[in-house]
């Protein structure tokens, strides 16, 4: 019996976290917090409806068949999702209320994460690695 996982191509993870790179970076240097609401929309939408227009508008300029791509697990790309979701709000909301340091402090840490992750270190994956390891040796204590 084989399981397949669903995936998605590196190439358009790359995307997504470059986005939410330039976004950090955009809205610092020029101080419109709504170029937030763009990395934001997308994520919101590839939780909810399983859709990022950000991927899909990047998937063309891809040169080879999808399944050639290293492939990033998409339940893993999901937690991730929810992380950069809940900064991006977080991280704009605090903009929109002038709550600067706030503000500062949740751009930073998505920015920080998504560029991380591009070099090669997903911090959302080893949370989520420790998160599952936690669970799982609770569940071996109580039985």
């Amino acid at each position: 019996m084989t399981t397949t996982t669903k995936s998605i191509p590196r190439p358009l993870v790359l995307v997504n976290q470059w986005t939410i790179v330039i976004s950090v970076l955009l809205t610092w240097i020029t101080g419109i917090s709504l170029i937030l609401a763009i990395p934001l929309a997308a994520g919101l939408s590839a939780l909810v409806f399983k859709y990022n227009p950000i991927m899909q508008l990047a998937k063309p300029f891809l040169k080879k068949p999808l399944k050639e791509y290293i492939p990033e697990d998409w339940e893993q790309q999901q937690f991730n999702q929810k992380i950069a979701v809940a900064c991006l709000s977080l991280g704009l909301i605090s903009f929109l209320m002038s709550w600067t340091i706030a503000a500062y402090i949740f751009t930073a840490m998505v920015g920080l994460s998504a560029f991380i992750a591009i070099l090669g270190f997903c911090i959302g994956c080893f949370i989520r690695y420790q998160w599952k390891k936690f669970q799982h040796e609770r569940s071996v204590q109580q039985h």
